[in-house]
């Protein structure tokens, strides 16, 4: 499961759907919210650490900026406050969704109509889109509200949250390196944010009946599957295209849909 996790996090393919196939394929029990939970610190941690010069730089251009109002910090005082509106109308309209969706949506039925609608949506940005070419220095406010509002769709099991949030950054117009840092930076305060809500609902004693040695193997194996995924769909993106990763899901949401 860790593996599965790590692998899938980053990628726009929807990590959700593959640990509920990946539960039913192995004929184990559905994995619990503390699990989701511990994996997703291990994931958090392996971005965290990937684009920690990136993150502090954005961090301390907004700290610096405040306090001092210097012009060479404003470009990531302002990317920083977008980050923030894009996790705000995500926690908010997601906690929303969270709680009048519940778990009922966790099907196979579900995660095989949600997987194809991620393909479809990959599809429709490559092929659909002509690729913009703003930078993060021509960013606005309109960019993270609707890259917030999309991601805020992935609470809905099978629909990537990475997918969710390339594809409407590139639809806004965005370069392709620009999209992928902003996706990737704004995932740290989402799975964070997310993680710390979902312990409330969560059965803890599933993870005390664990063992020490699979708990820590299993964050160990998500962290390092997470920062091959991170370092790959870096390097792919600068030529590959997306439908790659639609056709994937596409033959994925079959799976769960005819066989599951």
């Amino acid at each position: 499961m860790g593996l599965v996790q790590g692998l899938s996090e980053f990628l726009p393919i929807s990590s959700t759907a593959h640990i509920m196939i990946a539960a039913r394929l192995l004929a184990l029990e559905t994995p619990g919210l503390a699990l989701e939970i511990w994996l997703h610190m291990a994931s958090v941690l392996a971005v965290m650490l990937y684009f920690r010069k990136d993150l502090w730089k954005v961090i301390g251009d907004f700290t610096r900026f405040l306090l001092h109002r210097r012009p060479e910090d404003r470009v990531g005082f302002w990317f920083g406050v977008y980050i923030l509106i894009a996790t705000a109308i995500t926690g908010g309209l997601g906690v929303l969704l969270s709680d009048s969706l519940g778990e009922n949506l966790r099907s196979p039925l579900v995660i095989g109509i949600a997987l194809w609608v991620t393909a479809a949506f990959l599809i429709f940005i490559e092929r659909g889109v002509t690729y913009g070419q703003r930078t993060e220095e021509k960013m606005t406010w309109r960019d993270a509200v609707l890259v917030g509002l999309g991601q805020t769709v992935a609470v809905l099991p099978g629909i990537s949250r990475s997918g969710a949030t390339l594809v409407t950054a590139l639809w806004c117009g965005l370069e392709r390196e620009t999209a992928v840092r902003y996706s990737f930076l704004l995932a740290i305060p989402v799975i964070l944010g997310s993680s710390v809500l979902g312990i409330r609902d969560a059965d803890m004693e599933w993870i005390r009946s664990m063992s020490y040695t699979g708990l820590l193997l299993s964050f160990v194996v998500c962290f390092f599957a997470s920062w091959v995924s991170i370092v790959w769909l870096i390097g792919f993106l600068r030529s590959g295209r997306l439908y790659w990763f639609a056709i994937y899901c596409f033959l994925l949401g079959g799976l769960s849909l005819f066989f599951l």
